[in-house]
């Protein structure tokens, strides 16, 4: 398959599935080959996707999350294997038969609770809750372990919330800033955050766009904050622009052609464009899968699905969805191959579209 069909393929695939918008960033090598949107960014205004179109990340933030600690760790600001309390020391409520560690929290085998996020987000505009406090009480309502630390693995939320904590009492800034700072704008990520930096930015976001059977409108409306919930848009609901409440877990903003960037960084044995920030070492223990049973497959940040272990080429990958978004991010390391899709609908065949990703030829 060749880029242009790889092109037509995709605009026939999101107007099948009634997807409003895409946007796809190719990376091969240390450099980005090849970025494309396609549909709309906002269907009201026919606002074309691109690749400078942004979207919500959600899950996708926690590879970001994930990199920050290990850069934390190699600067020896931070033990990996160390209690999770030696830094956080709200951590203590937890109760557990032997410590979790920081390993344990970035590995998903913490046996932390893994609470419905339903309502952690917020209109755009309002402001944010305080972070500290908003895990605290997650912490204090979930004190009881699922399973032993270690003893197997087990997506969380709430584990990804607690290293963003980790993160600022270790780096003595807050998570965000440290994320800022150290990671994005080194990459060149300027238009990537955890907000919409202005009007004009705003204006080349993607809207959300959850489908619902008409009737079952006023149910979302009850289940979201006020104000999130928009006008219906023939088969959607649309939903104003938010933000996601807790950072560190999911709250990262931003378009393809700079999470390209970000894989680039992965791709490469922890440099992108000359910039290293990981060392080759801490690249790999991230991607090296340790199956312990369960739905997925994790490293360090990174997973794939127990169902597809065996296919071939291998990737390890970090979804990211919510309400009216679903992103991924796949690193193909023996194809040095690297792919970020973000779409502004709840749900499509991702994998139909990266099966046909890795057929290209590219150069």
């Amino acid at each position: 398959m060749s880029a242009e069909e790889l092109s037509a393929f995709l605009q026939e695939k999101t107007q099948a599935e009634n997807v409003p918008g895409l946007s796809v960033a190719v990376a091969k090598g240390s450099r980005i080959v090849w970025k494309r949107g396609f549909g709309f960014a906002d269907l009201a205004t026919s606002t074309p996707a691109g690749p400078a179109t942004s979207y919500l990340w959600f899950s996708m933030t926690k590879i970001v999350t994930a990199t920050a600690v290990l850069r934390l760790a190699e600067s020896g600001d931070l033990d990996l294997d160390a209690p999770v309390s030696e830094y956080f020391a709200s951590f203590s409520v937890i109760s557990h038969p032997v410590p979790v560690t920081v390993r344990h929290l970035l590995s998903h085998s913490s046996g932390l609770a893994n609470p419905l996020p339903l309502r952690w987000v917020r209109p755009a505009g309002t402001p944010a809750p305080d972070q500290g406090a908003f895990v605290n009480r997650l912490l204090a309502r979930h004190r009881k372990l699922k399973f032993a630390p270690g003893e197997r693995a087990s997506y969380s939320n709430l584990g990804y919330l607690v290293l963003g904590e980790v993160i600022s009492e270790v780096a003595d800034a807050g998570y965000e800033e440290y994320v800022r700072d150290e990671i994005l704008l080194p990459l060149g990520m300027s238009k990537t955050g955890f907000s919409y930096p202005g009007l004009a930015e705003r204006r080349e976001a993607a809207r959300a766009y959850q489908p619902l059977w008409r009737p079952l409108t006023p149910l979302v409306r009850a289940a979201l904050p006020r104000g999130i919930v928009g006008p219906r848009h023939r088969r959607y609901v649309t939903l104003n622009p938010f933000y996601v409440n807790g950072a560190a877990y999911g709250g990262l903003v931003g378009p393809v052609d700079e999470a390209i960037r970000f894989v680039l960084l992965h791709l490469n044995g922890g440099q992108s464009d000359g910039t290293r920030l990981l060392s080759p070492e801490s690249v790999a223990v991230m991607q090296r899968i340790n199956p312990r049973g369960g739905k997925r497959d994790f490293g360090l940040g990174w997973f794939r699905s127990r169902e597809v272990r065996d296919r071939r080429p291998a990737f390890v990958e970090h979804l990211g969805g919510g309400a009216g978004f679903w992103n991924v991010m796949r690193l193909y390391p023996e194809e040095a191959l690297g792919v970020v899709m973000m779409g502004n609908t709840t749900s499509y065949d991702h994998e139909s579209i990266l099966a046909a990703i890795i057929r290209v030829s590219w150069p």
